[in-house]
């Protein structure tokens, strides 16, 4: 298990993602923003994920098989992107439960990533035949890179997981890092070892707050650079576990990465959350004339509180029907929200979306 000295830097990275998380906090979208951030995001990470282990589909590619009919035919690579998808679906739900790390839950995800594949690649890998090596081989030289752990090691090694991650005082973002470390190394599957190991760190950031509210992809980072992210989970140790693996004398070089990349990540979900922010902003304000722009003005800067469309004629010195039907359209477009009593309107209010974005508003419409 990985034992980890916070350093100045691993600090100063800890506080870098902590601002992030307190700016992105103070953004609120609407449900349907949100609902279509998370899901450009999950498709992005479903493409990365799957291209640091080396599938061949473009992210175009991508996006349109995950939103085919699930009933078609598909070839690995494409069954590949969506299984990534579906596992964070999975997460998703056991997010929301905040349920902890167990060995059934890694078995899960790993069953997701799997899905489609021949019966002995899902679940914990058993022995191997006679004279036969288990272990992660270059591609190029037909030599090993890596020689994980013995099979009948794998058990104890993820109840020694789960603990540490149930157990631990570590700061969330340490443990992820860890989680996704352990994983990789202890490599208790035949296949899909790299996708569930980060697939499970996610949800350790999710669970504990650190997930950004789904958007964004941390495995678009890690893929930007698949060697620099091979290197630094192999700390430059030798390829057997047995050898260093099992307890790297330098963890904090995967530690720096890793929160490196969660960094870089944060900064983007900032950027695509204010971004959608005013975007959103500007959008429902187009729908609106120059009149119900000039009444959402005035509301925002004068009530607080439930009004009346008689009560606000008076100020503009219009009929009470003409501020009726501005209001009607400040309604339909998600401003003011009509309060009913007996199928009767009786008074109007602002909508949480207009309080929630109230400064915008304002800076928009002046």
């Amino acid at each position: 298990m990985i034992k980890v000295t916070l350093t100045n830097e691993i600090l100063r990275y800890i506080t870098e993602i902590e601002k992030n998380r307190y700016r992105v906090s103070a953004v609120k979208l609407s449900r349907s923003v949100a609902g279509r951030l998370r899901k450009n995001s999950k498709k992005k990470s479903s493409y990365a994920s799957n291209k640091i282990e080396g599938n061949p589909l473009s992210e175009t590619q991508a996006d349109e098989v995950i939103e085919r009919d699930e009933r078609k035919h598909f070839l690995k690579p494409e069954q590949e992107i969506r299984n990534y998808f579906l596992a964070m679906n999975y997460l998703e739900e056991k997010t929301k439960k905040k349920e902890k790390l167990t060995k059934k839950l890694i078995l899960d995800v790993q069953k997701y990533v799997e899905k489609g594949a021949s019966q002995e690649k899902i679940g914990l890998r058993g022995p191997m035949p006679p004279g036969v090596l288990f272990a992660v081989y270059d591609s190029q030289t037909g030599t090993p890179d890596y020689i994980p752990p013995e099979y009948s090691d794998i058990p104890g090694l993820l109840d020694e997981l789960v603990e540490y991650v149930n157990t631990t005082d570590d700061h969330p973002l340490i443990v992820a890092a860890i989680v996704h470390y352990q994983l990789v190394t202890i490599h208790p599957f035949e296949d899909g070892n790299g996708r569930t190991a980060r697939l499970m760190s996610g949800y350790i950031l999710d669970i504990n707050g650190y997930g950004f509210n789904g958007i964004g992809s941390l495995e678009e980072f890690f893929a930007y650079d698949v060697n620099e992210y091979y290197e630094s989970i192999q700390m430059g140790l030798p390829a057997l576990y047995y050898s260093g693996r099992n307890d790297p004398p330098h963890p904090e070089i995967w530690i720096n990465y890793f929160l490196r990349m969660v960094r870089l990540y944060s900064d983007k979900v900032c950027e695509l959350s204010e971004g959608s922010r005013q975007e959103e902003v500007g959008g429902s304000l187009s729908y609106l004339k120059g009149k119900e722009k000039e009444l959402l003005l005035f509301l925002i800067t004068h009530y607080k509180r439930e009004f009346t469309p008689i009560e606000v004629s008076r100020e503009f010195d219009v009929t009470n029907k003409t501020i009726i039907n501005r209001l009607s359209v400040l309604a339909k477009n998600g401003f003011v929200e009509p309060i009913m009593v007996k199928e009767r309107i009786r008074s109007y209010k602002l909508s949480d979306f207009t309080q929630s974005h109230e400064k915008e508003l304002i800076k928009s419409l002046k």
